[in-house]
């Protein structure tokens, strides 16, 4: 059900903010409906408790959003920013002097570190996503650009002889994107595993590697598996 009130103005949508005192505010009610989100999910949540959360009152929420959906859609946009981050900012910078594998294990170090922190907003925008087209049609379209990129990137990669000539580009960032967005969840939302965050790193980043075919050096390899070689040449 919509929760969305029409403009006294007979506009569409509401005027947004004009200045900079607006900016502000509409990023405090931004803030402020992620933290109530985080709490009461997304369909028990109320634009007076966001209103309220933000120092404003009922009526100011409609200045800046027709609606609960809308602010929503809001956080799910900055949130999939923050966390998509990583691949255009470490493993995608053409300016960076790290190995690729390098890049990989500090790309991934930061997407999980985000998603960790994340974790309860992820958690219902994820259930959101299920239910809601416009916020899955949202981060389809994200995703989809998110594709094209790494499909360069791996391509570019095979150019210089670094990955596996086999694999297909596009196949091949649609799997490792599937494994970056979902992995995360199973974590650290649903927690089916209860690591060591830097043993899961570690563990991420050589699988993440290896499908790619990269060379691991010695000292890339994983603790565990050092202890498991040493455990396998007792036996």
């Amino acid at each position: 059900m919509s929760t969305a009130r029409p403009d006294t103005n007979g506009n569409d949508k509401p005027s947004g903010p004009r200045s900079r005192k607006g900016v502000e505010t509409r990023a405090r009610l931004v803030t402020a409906a992620k933290e109530i989100f985080e709490r009461d999910g997304f369909l028990d949540a109320r634009i007076s408790d966001i209103a309220e959360k933000a120092g404003l009152s009922h009526g100011s929420f409609y200045h800046y959003f027709e609606s609960k959906e809308e602010v929503f859609r809001e956080v799910v946009a900055e949130v999939d920013e923050r966390l998509s981050a990583p691949m255009t900012n470490i493993i995608l910078d053409p300016k960076s002097s790290l190995s690729p594998f390098d890049r990989i294990q500090e790309a991934m170090r930061v997407h999980l570190e985000a998603y960790r922190d994340e974790a309860r907003i992820m958690g219902v925008i994820e259930q959101v996503s299920r239910f809601d087209p416009d916020v899955a049609a949202t981060r389809f379209e994200r995703q989809l650009l998110g594709l094209e990129e790494v499909a360069n990137s791996i391509r570019s990669l095979q150019r210089h002889g670094i990955i596996d000539q086999r694999l297909d580009p596009t196949i091949t960032a649609a799997a490792l994107g599937s494994m970056t967005r979902r992995f995360p969840e199973a974590w650290l939302v649903e927690k089916i595993i209860d690591d060591d965050f830097d043993d899961v790193l570690e563990q991420f980043t050589f699988i993440f590697a290896r499908a790619l075919g990269l060379d691991v050096s010695e000292r890339d390899l994983p603790r565990s598996h050092e202890a498991g070689s040493a455990a396998s040449s007792k036996s």
